[in-house]
């Protein structure tokens, strides 16, 4: 049993320069479904049938505690990182070039990855280890 019935990752909360073309990204681009309804901030998007997601905020909502002058601390999130099938892998590497998405392969070896970014520079990793 996990440490207080822990069920796992639910959500990473990011702020976004603009909710709806982050909405359209992630929709478009990792197939994520709109999840609790209800809420209209944050808006929040999930893999389908996974339950594992991202909570969007509108940056000026909820800015950040680390002011936009000065370089990025180094205690912070590097990237957010979703598990695919190797079916999944293959075709996101094919599709997501021709759809404007610069993605980077990486071997490592127990797993495949591939990074990209959002379009607020959210470092989004795929990854899969049916290798």
């Amino acid at each position: 049993m996990a440490h207080y019935n822990n069920q796992g990752l639910d959500h990473v909360a990011i702020g976004v320069e603009d909710v709806e073309r982050s909405r359209e990204w992630y929709t478009d681009k990792l197939g994520f479904e709109r999840t609790h309804e209800e809420w209209n901030v944050p808006l929040v998007m999930s893999a389908p049938g996974t339950g594992t997601g991202i909570a969007i905020f509108d940056k000026d909502l909820h800015p950040s505690s680390t002011p936009d002058d000065v370089d990025a601390p180094a205690v912070r999130i590097l990237h957010i990182a979703f598990r695919v099938d190797r079916a999944g892998f293959d075709a996101a590497r094919e599709q997501l070039p021709g759809q404007g998405v610069d993605v980077k392969f990486s071997d490592h070896g127990l797993s495949h990855s591939i990074y990209m970014h959002d379009p607020d520079g959210h470092q989004i990793e795929l990854t899969t280890y049916d290798v």
